[in-house]
């Protein structure tokens, strides 16, 4: 009998498996074949499954586009956000800081220094050429130009206003007519005339401010000097046609950012007092004093060297001064001021900064 099933078994497979030994029970065999049947019929579904969606692919390519078009859209949807990001980034960092739209403000080395100084303005200005300027305190100022005064001073503390409110080294643009209002000069021709002088004056300069700066990144103080024109760009006119702009195009230099610095490293001075004040002496002490919280005793010849003064004599500086301390006065700026005998100026603030 077992010699019988040993005969049919074989047929039974189709000649796939190979001859069981005697040992192996019939039932065992049986059950093999039942699962190597199983398991071909899986394999024969699942490559029926493949080949269909071979099928669908083959003759509906446009599926294949599509899904490919999907992954470019979000790879480069992507790419726009990264993009945004890192320009959002970069624009906080080079904006300059924040500070109410009453006040003006330039860096601490500027108001303490003969940049924009305080002369005579019937007196010819001198073109300077890598001239030291002189500042009371820390850092060094070196600049190629022309001479700036307070004029030039008040033109530039406007330009930094309207600047802050972009990423510096955009163009700022502005009308004449408005600029004239916002810093209290006449709107006349003379006026438009003095303007367009300023701004030509600050672009054909070179200025190197090298100060201390103690943040993170320097935590050593070592100095750090940032070279630059004031006014890298300016139009006024058409470059093609030479017809005068509706709006004046002025670009600042972006270096002005680490000028600037953070807290304590500017001073805020109210404009609506500038304004007031006859532009001069009286608006240099104006910042000056404005840069120190409590500012110090300081002599006579120390304010003369900050602010430029060309007068000889000893009198007409005290005469000078007199004058400025009793209009920083008159516009709330000062609460009290005393000259003594052997020059030293006292300061007492009425406002805080």
């Amino acid at each position: 009998m077992n010699s019988l099933n040993e005969q049919i078994l074989p047929l039974v497979d189709g000649g796939v498996r190979p001859r069981p030994s005697h040992r192996q029970p019939i039932s065992d065999m049986h059950a093999c074949a039942v699962v190597d049947r199983c398991t071909c019929r899986e394999q024969e579904a699942a490559g029926s499954r493949k080949s269909a969606a071979d099928i669908i692919f083959a003759h509906s390519p446009e599926i294949v586009q599509r899904s490919i078009a999907q992954q470019d859209k979000q790879a480069a949807h992507r790419a726009k956000l990264d993009a945004a990001i890192a320009e959002s980034v970069a624009n906080q960092q080079l904006s300059l800081p924040f500070w109410p739209a009453k006040f003006r403000a330039l860096p601490n080395e500027v108001f303490r220094s003969a940049l924009f100084n305080a002369r005579n303005k019937s007196r010819k200005r001198e073109y300077l050429k890598e001239r030291e300027i002189y500042v009371i305190g820390d850092g060094r100022i070196t600049y190629t130009g022309e001479e700036l005064r307070q004029d030039d001073e008040t033109v530039w503390l406007q330009l930094i206003q309207l600047a802050k409110c972009q990423p510096l080294g955009e163009n700022v643009r502005f009308t004449a007519r408005s600029f004239l209002l916002a810093i209290g000069w006449p709107v006349k021709s003379q006026s438009y005339t003095r303007l367009r002088d300023c701004l030509t004056r600050m672009q054909a300069t070179s200025l190197q401010v090298i100060v201390k700066r103690l943040d993170d990144s320097n935590e050593k103080g070592e100095e750090d000097g940032k070279a630059m024109s004031m006014i890298p760009a300016f139009e006024w006119r058409d470059p093609r046609t030479g017809a005068p702009l509706k709006q004046y195009r002025v670009q600042l230099a972006s270096q002005l950012v680490d000028l600037y610095g953070g807290k304590g490293y500017f001073t805020r001075v109210e404009w609506a007092q500038r304004l007031d004040l006859p532009p001069g002496l009286a608006t240099w002490l104006h910042g000056y004093f404005a840069s120190h919280e409590v500012p110090f005793p300081i002599k006579l010849g120390t304010i003369k060297a900050g602010a430029g003064l060309t007068t000889t004599t000893q009198k007409h500086l005290r005469e000078l001064a007199k004058a400025a301390l009793n209009e920083l006065k008159r516009v709330r700026f000062l609460k009290d001021w005393s000259l003594s005998p052997d020059d030293l100026v006292k300061v007492e603030r009425l406002h805080d900064l």
